[in-house]
């Protein structure tokens, strides 16, 4: 894991900056957990969570609010501050802070989409089936959810239908019985194409 915090510090900034790194992949498949672990290797590099910019009623309708509430702040090296959702309370909550820090990461399904990947130094996409992750993230969420779940499902496929990530990953990042495995992504335009395993931290459960 610090192998790869150091190959992502080593990029030049392409936000400002800053260094925008995404982390992509299907719901379920252990994207949170990756990018914490990742961020702590990057000495506390602040992570957003693309399912504080999404709503009920907009699943995958929150570019605009990523560029006009993070991206274009950080761009100016400026204190980015955007309004995290309540998905229990079905509302907008106040302004978080995220600092235009040497490294920042971005988390989430459809983190790497076209309009974002302009910004991105990299690219990182969690190599698990779809089918796999959904099943991950439907046994984590419980029956609760299941009607979220069916209808996520669908917006999820229809999203990655028109707008691939996996195709412009720099890196895909497997999960081992302990740590990850990082191979080099379809783009493959960060560093030589090599294998690198990481086995210092616990399985990802996402």
């Amino acid at each position: 894991m610090h192998h790869l915090a150091h190959r992502l510090s080593d990029l030049p900034p392409s936000c400002g900056p800053v260094r925008l790194v995404a982390v992509d992949g299907h719901a379920g498949s252990g994207k949170s957990t990756f990018a914490g672990q990742l961020a702590e290797a990057l000495g506390g590099a602040p992570v957003l969570h693309l399912d504080d910019l999404a709503s009920h009623d907009e699943l995958f309708g929150w570019t605009s609010r990523l560029l006009s509430q993070v991206i274009t702040p950080l761009g100016r090296g400026e204190t980015a501050h955007y309004a995290p959702y309540d998905w229990h309370a079905r509302h907008f909550a106040a302004p978080r802070a995220l600092p235009p820090a040497p490294v920042v990461l971005v988390e989430g399904v459809g983190a790497g989409r076209r309009e974002v990947r302009p910004f991105l130094a990299g690219l990182l996409w969690m190599e698990l089936p779809q089918e796999k992750a959904w099943a991950r993230g439907r046994l984590r969420d419980g029956a609760e959810q299941r009607d979220f779940w069916n209808g996520w499902v669908e917006a999820e496929r229809e999203h990655f239908a028109k707008d691939p990530s996996r195709p412009h990953a720099d890196f895909l990042v497997r999960q081992l019985g302990k740590g990850y495995e990082v191979l080099p992504g379809p783009c493959g335009t960060i560093g030589p194409d090599h294998t690198v395993t990481h086995g210092d931290g616990p399985p990802a459960v996402c």
